[in-house]
């Protein structure tokens, strides 16, 4: 695939200088993300906070970062390095897998071989903890072994993908708000970040049970019905998708020890159809996510209340309303685990 040009603006002097000065560098990435390298992530120099304030709001503009490392972090230090952001601590609600490094309840083990890690996560693009009020403020990816033959993440800015979108298209999506299939916890499908002041779009294609739809000339509300969910969800995945060849996403190949960090309220992500393949066709794979505490609550709009009954009587009318771990099921011919 060829290189996109970036339509994000360059990274601010400023911020350059700032991470210079404490012998970093970062550089951006092309179409989006940036590269930092001069940091010891082990921390025993603590990073000062002038350092991550400049490194955070380059994540939230860009979407991600990525550290390089000579060395493979211990699994304290990545845990460690991902408090740097956001919450500033670790929110866990995953499971774990047996060959996690001692059983630490922090870590999630990938792999796309069940010995080694939990496989098969992740197929759709989402925003991880969309079931949580609070979605998690950032996402962290250790890479403790790349598969030989390819098979990383793809990485979209919704901020750019708003931008993308037909004026009108940019209205009606502001009055949508999506809820939960697992946890019945309503947000917008647009949202305002809280660093960048940026809208974003924010669907996860794997766990949607129900959208509701603020009606444009009235104080009312009505549900989406099953064409018009299926196609809210396939014109979601057509703009983020319509970003790897437009210049605001990215298939990203990782590189061992890489440490990599997303703004989960900028970037949507999803595993690339490589990650899934088999260890005899593309080589052992493992990943170890972490996943930072929220700052705030991504709050629906129009007086609508943060948790819905999504298991319980459609309260709003005719439409989809379907609970469950994977929710709506808007395309029969593609994976649905997340």
């Amino acid at each position: 695939m060829a290189e996109q040009t970036s339509k994000l603006p360059p990274i601010d002097p400023s911020h350059a200088t700032v991470v210079e000065n404490a012998g970093g560098r970062i550089i951006p990435l092309e179409p989006i993300g940036a590269q930092v390298s001069g940091f010891d992530l082990t921390l025993r120099e603590p990073l000062p906070a002038e350092v991550i304030a400049a490194l955070e709001l380059e994540m939230a503009r860009r979407g991600f970062l990525v550290f390089k490392n000579d060395r493979q972090l211990a699994p304290e230090d990545f845990l460690r390095a991902s408090c740097l952001w956001g919450g500033r601590e670790l929110h866990s609600t995953h499971g774990v897998h047996p060959q996690t490094p001692d059983g630490n309840p922090h870590i999630f083990r990938l792999s796309n071989d069940e010995r080694h890690g939990i496989p098969d996560v992740g197929p759709q693009w989402h925003n991880d903890g969309s079931f949580l009020p609070a979605t998690f403020s950032h996402s962290g990816y250790h890479i403790i072994r790349p598969a030989e033959n390819g098979g990383g993440t793809h990485f979209a800015h919704q901020g750019l993908a708003y931008e993308a979108l037909p004026a009108e298209q940019q209205e009606r999506w502001r009055r949508l708000s999506s809820v939960n299939s697992a946890s019945g916890v309503v947000h917008p499908l647009v949202h305002e970040h809280p660093l960048t002041g940026q809208k974003c779009i924010w669907l996860h294609l794997g766990m949607t049970g129900a959208v509701i739809e603020k009606l444009p000339d009235r104080d009312a509300f009505r549900l989406l019905d099953a064409d018009e969910l299926k196609a809210l969800c396939h014109a979601y995945n057509d703009i983020l998708n319509a970003g790897l060849t437009d210049g605001y996403a990215i298939a990203f190949e990782y590189s061992e020890n890489d440490c990599v960090f997303i703004d989960n309220l900028s970037v949507a992500h999803r595993a690339a159809p490589e990650a899934h393949m088999p260890v005899e066709k593309q080589g052992l794979r493992i990943m170890h996510r972490s996943t930072v505490k929220g700052v705030q609550d991504l709050a629906p709009g129009f007086g609508l209340p943060q948790h819905a009954r999504i298991d319980g009587p459609n309260p709003v009318g005719e439409g989809v309303w379907q609970g469950g771990g994977i929710g709506f099921r808007w395309d029969d011919g593609i994976r649905m685990r997340n």
